[in-house]
């Protein structure tokens, strides 16, 4: 395969760091030609000193005189702002944008990077979660590759290569059941948000480890299989798989059923995505089924964990709703981290956001955006009435 010139939205971040691991194996096949962070300055010098980008982005302006200063002498275009994202993402050269954003935010720079015509490597989930019929037509109209990061995704889209979609039953998205599985809400009411950031198997940042622990995470990724396999809500399936081997499985019409396995290591899917459709080598641990003494799987509690339940509902309204649920979770998890709220509540105040915003049911890109402010700013007065 030619080498491939990539754009890291949110390089510093978990996956951003996981795909400059996978670049720096493969300097022959990928090289990291964008990079951009929200506040950490200081970890983009340090990437754009070793991996020398044609550009960066510092999304905060309050960093940018820094930046510029540190990469002076380096052959590298600074930028800073929320916009610049969605400039540098048309750059000529770039061949793959992986949008590893945190959130709402990965959605406009994702829209223009398809309008740019250039392969997208998914790990921003919101994106297809807030604006999935918007995203998913813009890519077939532009022939765009939208190739998912997330491991569940990943998985069933290498179960489903080589398959006719009609000939898909039911997706199989596994769950770990994060650090509160089998607890109860009597438990639940108590825990911190340190409790909550002790995930048993993946290491990831601090927003989607909340959201692992709530189950909303597992939400969001059935609202963006919906969009990405082109299937309904009834027929994508959860199941808790504590060991994380398995990542998801596709269910055929003559009752075969296909798993993807693997050690849980992000950096499989990541190189997965960026050299599809080839197969890479390299030099990650494998899975010796030798030292495997069981797998498990067990039916999610979607009475005690709701987020889950949410999600489907929201996914069944369509329209503007999956984006309400968005917004309320983002603001939700932030006042949880903040000791603002407690775990239980972040639930109740999505449901209730849910009920009070006005919902659309053919949204347009300016919308999605009036929504998500409007959603933002009643979950918090909604955790202030609740804090008085």
């Amino acid at each position: 395969m030619n080498k491939r010139n990539i754009a890291i939205l949110g390089s510093t971040g978990s996956i951003g760091t996981q795909t400059l691991e996978v670049i720096k194996s493969h300097p022959d096949l990928f090289k990291a030609d964008v990079l951009t962070a929200a506040n950490n300055y200081r970890l983009l010098i340090d990437q754009a000193l070793e991996f020398k980008p044609q550009a960066v982005v510092i999304s905060n302006p309050e960093h940018y005189s820094t930046v510029k200063e540190a990469l002076a002498n380096e052959n590298v275009q600074v930028y800073a702002g929320t916009d610049a994202l969605s400039e540098v993402v048309q750059i000529p050269s770039i061949d793959v944008v992986l949008t590893a954003l945190v959130g709402f935010s990965g959605l406009v720079p994702t829209f223009n990077a398809i309008k740019a015509k250039k392969a997208i490597a998914l790990a921003n989930k919101e994106t297809l979660v807030v604006a999935g019929e918007l995203i998913t037509k813009l890519a077939k109209q532009n022939d765009v590759d939208i190739l998912p990061v997330d491991s569940e995704h990943s998985a069933i889209f290498q179960c489903l290569m080589g398959e006719r979609s009609e000939s898909v039953e039911k997706l199989i998205l596994t769950a770990s059941g994060g650090p509160f599985r089998g607890k109860n809400r009597d438990y639940l009411r108590n825990v911190s948000f340190r409790d909550a950031l002790k995930h048993p198997n993946w290491t990831m940042g601090q927003k989607i480890t909340i959201d692992s622990a709530s189950l909303m995470n597992k939400g969001l990724e059935v609202i963006e299989a919906h969009w990405l396999f082109g299937v309904e809500a009834c027929q994508i399936d959860v199941v808790v798989h504590p060991q994380s081997i398995i990542h998801s499985m596709v269910q055929f019409s003559d009752g075969s059923i296909k798993a993807q396995l693997g050690l849980p290591d992000m950096k499989l899917p990541i190189q997965y995505a960026l050299a599809y459709p080839e197969r890479v080598e390299n030099k990650l641990p494998r899975l010796d089924f030798n030292t495997l003494s069981q797998l498990t799987f067990e039916k999610p509690d979607m009475d005690t964990f709701s987020n889950l339940r949410l999600a489907y509902q929201a996914l069944e309204k369509g329209g503007t709703m999956p984006c309400v649920l968005n917004a309320a979770n983002e603001i939700v998890v932030a006042a949880f981290l903040n000791q603002e709220i407690g775990f239980l509540q972040m639930s109740e105040l999505i449901e209730e956001t849910m009920v009070k915003i006005d919902h659309e049911k053919n949204p347009d890109l300016e919308t999605f955006s009036e929504i998500d402010h409007q959603s933002r700013a009643y979950t918090k007065e909604a955790i202030k009435k609740q804090r008085h």
